[in-house]
């Protein structure tokens, strides 16, 4: 237990399992205006290069065909086409998303189990700027386990798919609309009062851990300062932000229809989720996995599993090809409900900055070439918008990845490991 004194009598907290009990030694609104928000769209087994490339560069640039469901977000959008990850292939369907959303390599722990080696973007800025809303960041999904999101290795953070229980989760109790009165639990000062306490007996137990019982050890208290943080939010006034408002009660349950996930339903029920959860400042950082990595889900109107129909489909791939429209069409329909939430002079969208993106480039060989990159929004105006840029010569993913950290206000100097890391943003896209 890590224990403190409070009124005085003797309050704790329980502590993880540690090495040492075994004797194994081993922003927000600083500047007064609207905030801004940064999103993972992410969806898994790629695409066809071939009919995914814009024709045209610069602001002179046409749709491609697994593209076009995305017309009339055109001018909110900006594609990244010709870069390439460079932190390897070593696990196929894994490496490309390390690469992607961390710029470090994977750990592979067996066969095809593995970690993440660093945490993923969100969770860096997350790390910055979550603490200004009640949840640091949110973690969805369409299907249980899906989630790519990771604090760093061997941990993960697990996505929330059932929309009935992420309403729950972020409007049902603890929620307080703008303008309303929050009605304080009396116990909330308590808790917060003990947290305050164990902390000055925590910085006595680290001075006689290992270092592995230290980084346990901050793992654990990063929880607790989570804990608390939330608490403290609690008791705060929300911002006022003109737009919130309570989303309708989904379903409890969206079973799959013959084999195959409500896709459309749940996508749709999901993006007002988070389009609420954002206007009513309850988060400003999520990820979202439509699909995953090597999934054989089963799509409307294709014959078997996208994962084995990207190996096994001969020619031209016409049935992975609508597949990929069928995605590119939810991810659409999401940004629109972000458009849709007036903020400002402008749109929930116009403050955010939403990297979509896949786990691989062609899905039959696996590569990490020419890989599929979609930013949504500007982040307040940092980014450019409704342009096509092609690099020339297969740059580092992680170029774009700098962008959008210093888009969203962090000050670094680079992003990224060993091959994968850049010090350099993505100049074109930039505002």
């Amino acid at each position: 237990m890590l224990r403190g004194f409070l009124g005085g009598a003797a309050v704790g907290i329980g502590l993880p399992p540690l090495e040492v009990f075994f004797d194994r030694h081993g922003l927000a609104y600083a500047d007064g205006g609207l905030p801004k928000r940064f999103g993972i769209w992410f969806w898994g087994n790629g695409n066809l290069p071939q009919r995914w490339n814009p024709i045209g560069e610069g602001a002179e640039w046409t749709l491609s065909e697994q593209l076009q469901p995305l017309a009339s977000v055109k001018s909110e959008i900006t594609v990244v086409s010709g870069m390439s990850v460079k932190t390897g292939n070593t696990i196929p369907h894994g490496s490309g998303p390390a690469g992607i959303l961390s710029g470090a390599p994977l750990i592979v722990r067996s066969g095809d189990d593995f970690s993440f080696s660093a945490p993923s973007i969100d969770q860096v800025i997350a790390a910055q700027i979550g603490g200004e809303t009640r949840f640091r960041s949110l973690e969805l999904g369409v299907r249980p386990d899906s989630g790519l999101s990771y604090n760093g290795p061997n941990s993960k953070n697990p996505p929330e798919s059932s929309p009935w229980a992420l309403f729950n989760r972020i409007f049902g109790g603890g929620f307080t609309a703008p303008g309303e009165e929050p009605v304080i639990d009396p116990k909330i000062r308590l808790r917060r009062s003990v947290l305050d306490v164990v902390m000055a007996d925590a910085g006595r137990l680290r001075g006689k851990l290992g270092r592995t019982d230290q980084l346990r050890l901050e793992q654990h208290l990063d929880g607790v300062r989570e804990l608390e943080r939330r608490l403290a939010r609690l008791e705060e006034d929300p911002p006022s932000l003109a737009a919130c408002a309570v989303p309708g009660v989904p379903a409890e349950a969206y079973p799959d229809n013959d084999g195959r996930p409500r896709f459309t339903e749940i996508n749709q029920v999901m993006a007002e989720l988070m389009a609420m959860a954002m206007a009513c400042d309850q988060t400003r950082v999520f990820s979202y996995f439509f699909t995953y990595p090597v999934n054989n889900l089963l799509f409307p109107g294709v014959s078997t599993g996208h994962h084995r129909m990207t190996h096994d489909e001969p020619g031209d791939q016409p049935q992975v090809n609508q597949i990929v429209v069928q995605i590119i069409t939810a991810f659409g329909q999401f940004l629109e409900k972000l458009r849709a939430v007036p903020e400002g002079a402008g749109t929930l969208l116009d403050n955010c900055a939403i990297l979509g993106t896949t786990d691989v480039s062609f899905g039959r060989n696996h590569s990490l070439d020419d890989y599929p990159i979609i930013i949504a929004g500007t982040a307040g105006g940092a980014l450019k918008k409704g342009l096509h840029y092609r690099s020339p010569s297969g740059e580092n993913t992680s170029m774009v990845l700098v962008s959008l950290l210093r888009a969203m206000g962090l000050v670094i100097d680079g992003f990224g490991e060993g091959a994968g890391r850049s010090e350099q943003g993505l100049g074109a896209i930039e505002a």
